[in-house]
């Protein structure tokens, strides 16, 4: 029996010991990906993610070497900013900290909102179900300036969805 607890306590120190953490990079199984792993005693956990300024990719839960969990995802840099990778960089430090804050109720991204110190970046998270089945949309909004006509700017955009694996070899009561 895999316990829906234990899966989520696992789901966030993964994320925040891969990609949020900036975890090492593994041999891709697909050329051309980046990904990452995190594993503990039964479980493990790889995100992989093709792209930069896009970047579409998915992330995959194993326990005892099935898979339980899955999570795609796709966005990234609106199109107005994909020509600037410094600037694209500065914002992926910052989602890497709004998902190294990842939280148990919500183990699919980040918080529901987060802003930096210098008020200069938003992180918003629109999640909706729970880790069983689950879907939502992150953004990253800037602070331009008080005297701008548009003083707010979505830079960065991402939809995920996902939940769990449940092969017709196995049932639902599998899952605590």
């Amino acid at each position: 029996m895999i316990d829906l607890g234990e899966l989520v306590r696992f789901l966030v120190k993964a994320k925040r010991g891969t990609y949020a953490g900036d975890g090492r990079e593994i041999m891709p199984q697909r050329p051309g990906f980046k990904e990452l792993e995190f594993s503990e005693g039964d479980w493990n956990y790889r995100d992989s993610y093709v792209g930069f300024f896009r970047a579409p990719g998915q992330e995959v839960v194993r326990f005892q070497g099935q898979p339980v969990w899955t999570m795609s995802y796709d966005g990234g840099m609106l199109p107005n900013f994909r020509d600037n990778v410094a600037f694209a960089k500065e914002t992926f430090v910052f989602l890497k900290r709004a998902l190294s804050l990842c939280p148990e109720h919500i183990p699919f991204r980040g918080p529901y909102e987060l802003r930096d110190r210098e008020m200069k970046f938003q992180y918003i998270n629109f999640p909706e179900g729970n880790v069983t089945d689950f879907r939502g949309s992150e953004h990253i909004h800037i602070n331009v300036s008080v005297d701008s006509p548009h003083p707010v700017l979505e830079v960065f955009r991402q939809n995920y969805f996902g939940g769990l694996v449940i092969p017709n070899s196995w049932s639902e009561t599998l899952f605590l």
